[in-house]
């Protein structure tokens, strides 16, 4: 038994030694070293993403205008509005008769009606509006309000005012139907005065109040002057 161990170790070691296995050892090495390039595509994938970035910078840009200076034209804490108005484009600002109402933004008074001429029987449209002011505002867009109690003491034609100064009080005179308010519109100048179907509101001014309800400086100059482009000033209807 113990010769057979012995003849047993003798066939072994010369099988161990064959030349071949340094050879395998090293033929995986150069297998190993290619996919290293592999990782070279995935550094180019970093550089897409730098794209979405100017998307950001083509928004960042806002409609908020810096130059001109806007209020809300009813200076009281319980104030209401609709976004649409009957007939025409115009706001009706529901608020307590004698409540304060304030010039939008710095400008001209260019209109003032301090009597309340208005008749249902009478002729309807000029009239329509009792005590009003109209203003032309430095932004070269007119406001117009109306229905009021009273106009302020010194509001005339001719006459500079800044925004948020008083010109008059919500009332219910002309056709508001005794419901206190204001109607506030907002058209371009045209070369004739009492033009009052263009004066009453020809831009829809519920997305522009309710930016300045906000102190937001949202402008409506740009509206305006599109209406103007397209319409001029029309003849009364």
């Amino acid at each position: 038994m113990a010769v057979a161990l012995v003849a047993g170790c003798a066939k072994e070691s010369p099988e161990a030694s064959a030349p071949v296995s340094w050879e395998d050892a090293t033929t995986p090495t150069p297998e190993a070293t290619t996919p290293a390039p592999t990782p070279a595509p995935t550094t180019a994938l970093p550089t897409p993403s730098a794209s979405p970035t100017p998307k950001k910078t083509t928004e960042a840009p806002t409609t908020t205008n810096t130059k001109w200076k806007y209020v809300f034209p009813v200076a009281a804490s319980n104030v209401s509005y609709h976004p649409t108005h009957s007939a025409y484009p115009a706001t009706d600002i529901f608020a307590n008769c004698g409540e304060p109402v304030v010039a939008v933004t710095d400008g001209k008074v260019l209109e003032v009606s301090r009597v309340d001429k208005y008749s249902k029987t009478g002729v309807q449209g000029p009239y329509n509006g009792g005590l009003s002011v109209s203003l032309l505002g430095d932004d070269g867009v007119r406001y117009y309000g109306s229905h009021f109690t009273v106009v302020q003491s010194g509001i005339e034609a001719g006459v500079r005012v800044r925004a948020g100064q008083r010109i008059g009080t919500v009332g219910k005179t002309g056709n508001a139907n005794n419901v206190c308010h204001v109607h506030f519109g907002i058209s371009p100048p045209c070369e004739r005065t009492g033009d009052w179907w263009i004066r009453r509101g020809v831009v829809w001014p519920a997305t522009f109040l309710d930016a300045w309800r906000k102190k937001t400086n949202k402008s409506p100059v740009d509206k305006v002057a599109s209406w103007k482009k397209s319409n001029g000033c029309p003849s009364e209807p």
